[in-house]
């Protein structure tokens, strides 16, 4: 843009093309400009004076001014008495007609003659701020479409890194970890890809792009299946092996719709474009279920499950195989449980037969050895709890005495006795709970935080989580590799840390 002889209505052309261009807002332009006119002003007049141009936003005429402020007396200023920006109300009479301490007072000043120097001022300061401008709207328009899918080209790749142009846009980093297992992208290769994160630099918007999350998939799968994007079909849940195999769960409201049918497509038509982009991975679409143990019986597909046992205190269940569907349930390197698991969110165990008759029994001697310890009563009487579905402690301290009494065997005054021996047990099991976690230095807020099992709680404390803060600020992977994946899984161990972070900061899940 060349200032020099130019038009006013010939300027505001400029500007409303460049700002076009730049797809950014023309009073960016404006001010822009505006900031570079003053800056060659003040090369003419003086650095030390407080110069301000502006341009009328209509005709384009360019005003250019000098500002002082009013005082009473170089004396009244004090220290910060400074002629080139301040003048008494005598001085500014000059510029004004009835001038008062405090106000401002505008010297207008030739606009400055744009030679060649000046120009190539002019369009530093410019370039400057257009460039910061679209930086802006750039990191902006990202910054609102975290979780969404980008298609660009692959510009170069360092170290296993490839960095995307966004349609000449931005240009986005996959990291070569989060680029699927085994695909081999090339420069000029189109890639699509999800924004994971977009942070500021100085050089623009940093997009980090992933091909490896579970909700690049979910995307995916709501661009090829119309009736997913349409809100007909809603994917609940999808675990990913990347690069190796998947699961998907969905469901629908319209008992004439085949979620999972329509989600496939005929002969894998809807389904097969995902595969592709996955780079061939193997992907399980599930119908999800309100009930856990349909679900998870849907999830260990495509083994078939003779029996299910779940635990909803401690979500984890156990799923009893034929011995020869035991290895197709497992999965490779354990993969098809691990993600049903993660499908899921449940913890699952997997068994033959044989195995599960061993746990049931193993069971019985422990849930024995319990009530006798704790109930300080003879083996009989425990097996009869046993035998009448008692599996703790607590159940026999809080049940109704009637289902005590109704026990074949049991009166009025055993069961009485029963309960206080539970509820005197827990009490000493609480206080020795209580004491070992102060000796730890726990607080109490997490000592009694009743969404995990006291065992986990206490194994926070030993890894040095010592309140309900330090547990909230926990990610859910740090989580995990502290109390075990064999305990807790991912998806429990986020559920966990947003019931803390509601608790210690009055957050809640959807915030």
């Amino acid at each position: 843009m060349s200032f020099e002889s130019m038009p006013r209505q010939d300027l505001l052309l400029a500007i409303d093309s460049l700002a076009q261009e730049k797809q950014i807002d023309r009073e960016i332009v404006i001010e822009s400009l505006e900031a570079a006119i003053a800056k060659i002003a003040k090369h003419k007049y003086g650095e030390e004076f407080n110069i301000v141009a502006n341009i009328d936003r209509k005709n384009g005429a360019i005003h250019v001014k000098r500002l002082f402020s009013v005082i009473e007396s170089p004396e009244s200023a004090g220290e910060e008495y400074d002629p080139s920006t301040m003048l008494t109300v005598a001085q500014a009479k000059k510029y004004a007609k009835n001038p008062s301490v405090g106000d401002t007072v505008e010297d207008q000043l030739p606009e400055p003659e744009f030679g060649r120097m000046a120009f190539q001022t002019a369009r530093q300061i410019m370039t400057a701020r257009v460039r910061d401008a679209e930086k802006g709207r750039q990191y902006e328009e990202f910054k609102d479409n975290i979780g969404d899918i980008v298609s660009g080209v692959v510009k170069h790749i360092e170290f296993g890194n490839v960095f995307v142009d966004i349609n000449g846009k931005a240009e986005g980093y996959i990291k070569g970890s989060e680029l699927i297992p085994g695909e081999r992208l090339a420069v000029g290769d189109r890639v699509r890809a999800l924004i994971m994160d977009v942070t500021r630099s100085n050089s623009g918007p940093q997009i980090f792009l992933t091909r490896t999350h579970p909700l690049f998939m979910e995307k995916l799968f709501v661009q090829e299946v119309p009736e997913i994007y349409e809100g007909l079909i809603k994917i609940k849940s999808v675990a990913r092996a990347p690069g190796s195999h998947a699961k998907i769960a969905v469901e629908t409201s319209d008992p004439s719709i085949d979620a999972v049918g329509m989600t496939v497509g005929i002969k894998g038509t809807r389904i097969q474009p995902v595969i592709n982009e996955c780079h061939g991975e193997k992907i399980d679409v599930i119908l999800y279920s309100e009930d856990p143990a349909v679900f998870i019986v849907n999830a260990m597909q495509p083994a078939k499950v003779a029996k299910i046992i779940v635990d909803e205190d401690t979500r984890t269940a156990a799923v009893v195989v034929n011995e020869d569907q035991q290895s197709l349930a497992i999965g490779r390197r354990g993969q098809n449980v691990r993600l049903a698991s993660q499908l899921t969110g449940w913890n699952i165990d997997v068994m033959n037969e044989a195995e599960e008759q061993e746990r049931r029994a193993r069971e019985f001697k422990e849930k024995t050895e319990l009530f006798i310890s704790g109930l300080d009563v003879d083996e009989m009487i425990a097996h009869l709890l046993i035998t009448e579905g008692f599996r703790t402690i607590e159940e026999v301290a809080f049940v109704d005495i009637k289902e005590l009494e109704s026990i074949e065997g049991f009166n009025s005054e055993l069961a009485a006795e029963l309960q206080k021996r539970a509820r005197d047990y827990l009490a000493h099991a609480e206080q020795d709970y209580i004491d070992n976690g102060h000796k730890m230095g726990m607080s109490d807020d997490l000592l009694k935080f009743d969404f995990i099992k006291r065992p986990i709680i206490m194994k926070l404390g030993e890894n040095g989580i010592k309140s309900l803060d330090d547990l909230a600020d926990l990610s859910s992977d740090e989580l995990v590799e502290i109390i075990g994946e064999d305990t807790m899984s991912e998806r429990l161990a986020g559920r966990v840390i947003m019931k803390a972070r509601e608790l210690a900061y009055g957050i809640t899940t959807e915030e």
